[in-house]
């Protein structure tokens, strides 16, 4: 295994042509190959069948069964379908362009076109991290429209003011924002609210629930030292969550919103960028994972200004996210939390870069790539799990 692009030639060429079958009854034996498992140190040479888009087999010398489709390796690097856990499928250029530029249904086709470049870049599994998702994954995972297998959040919980507020400063109170309306987020105040939106998402198909546990880059009211969500509201959701057999993630930033989101029992921290290494340490004690976006933190926000979409404000909280990431970076790979990535990208200037989530983890800060990739294939699968 030299570098993360020989790996990621081979997954384009390989997987994508997998992924377009994955709607058909067939076959596929690929020969010639050496196969990594997303855990160990070192690849093996074998060849792998496939039957309908199950991996059966994976050795040496497999005899092609009657009718498959049989793909040379031609010695190339064969890895697992890479995972996006961090994805906005159904957001481009920002949080608002769904509605003051575009309707859901020019959304629902530009996030069919995404998902298309999800799997040229060998992305076969993507969780989509909050947004009008939960009929686009139906269809998906029934074989309807092609595009990754979707773990969908579904609408972001929020309370008012907080990271998914979308509506505007002057709103009376009880306005429902169009975005909230096509299911975007649900702003939800209070154990009951919090409670009841958690089981619309989960009744509507979603796989694990995302709150707003503070503040963010991309929003407008809330300053990003804010703690959003009370503990008992937390606790609601993540009660939910468990009577679901599934768990909560939560956008968050900082030592109180991250270690409030610990104590109401969350499993899943995205962003982190603000923490002390003592939160980092807490994080690695009680198993708490960290869904990390480098490219948006190590090189989008390195040039706020270049972000035409953000607002000064915005474009002020980028750069001192940026000025906290690389320290963080540190501390995590330093105290091995189980760390996944994902890449919270949206934007013409990001579409299709998804996989360079991984490859800055070596490029820009000095990580082994086997240890890189694990971000996006065994660690994603084991929260996934």
């Amino acid at each position: 295994m030299k570098t993360l692009k020989t790996h990621f030639i081979y997954v384009i060429t390989v997987l994508f042509s997998i992924g377009t079958m994955a709607q058909q009854k067939s076959t596929t034996l690929i020969t010639n190959v050496n196969v990594w498992d997303g855990k160990a140190a070192a690849v093996v040479a074998a060849d792998v069948l496939i039957e309908d888009n199950i991996i059966t087999e994976v050795k040496p010398g497999i005899t092609a069964p009657e009718n498959a489709i049989i793909i040379d390796g031609n010695g190339g690097t064969l890895i697992p379908g890479l995972i996006d856990m961090h994805a906005h499928l159904a957001i481009q250029e920002g949080m608002l362009v769904g509605r003051d530029g575009y309707d859901q249904m020019a959304m629902g086709a530009r996030t069919g076109k995404d998902m298309m470049g999800y799997l040229d870049q060998g992305f076969t599994t993507a969780r989509d991290a909050g947004g009008n998702i939960l009929g686009i994954a139906k269809a998906v995972n029934n074989g309807l429209i092609p595009g990754p297998r979707l773990f969908p959040s579904g609408a972001f919980l929020s309370q008012t003011g907080g990271h998914a507020d979308t509506g505007s400063f002057n709103d009376e109170m009880g306005a429902t924002d169009p975005l909230e309306y096509h299911g975007f987020g649900y702003i939800a105040d209070g154990v009951a609210e919090v409670q009841k939106a958690a089981r619309m998402n989960l009744r509507a198909g979603a796989t694990q629930i995302k709150i707003m546990a503070g503040g963010g880059v991309a929003s407008e009211f809330d300053p990003i030292h804010t703690t959003q969500y009370s503990l008992e509201e937390m606790k609601a959701a993540v009660g939910i969550a468990n009577d679901y057999g599934t768990y909560v993630l939560a956008h968050a930033y900082h030592d109180r919103s991250v270690n409030r989101c610990i104590d109401a029992g969350v499993k899943v921290i995205e962003h982190n960028f603000l923490v002390s290494e003592k939160t980092i340490k807490r994080m690695k004690k009680e198993e708490v994972a960290l869904s990390a976006q480098a490219v948006m933190s190590l090189v989008a926000f390195a040039a706020p200004e270049k972000i035409t979409f953000f607002s000064a404000d915005q474009k002020a909280k980028a750069s001192r996210v940026y000025k906290g990431a690389k320290q963080m970076f540190g501390w995590a790979q330093k105290h091995d939390l189980i760390i996944v990535t994902g890449g919270d990208m949206f934007g013409p200037s990001y579409t299709g870069a998804q996989a360079t989530n991984i490859t800055a983890l070596v490029d820009l800060l000095g990580w082994d790539p086997v240890y890189a990739l694990k971000t996006a294939t065994s660690n994603a699968g084991h929260v996934l799990s």
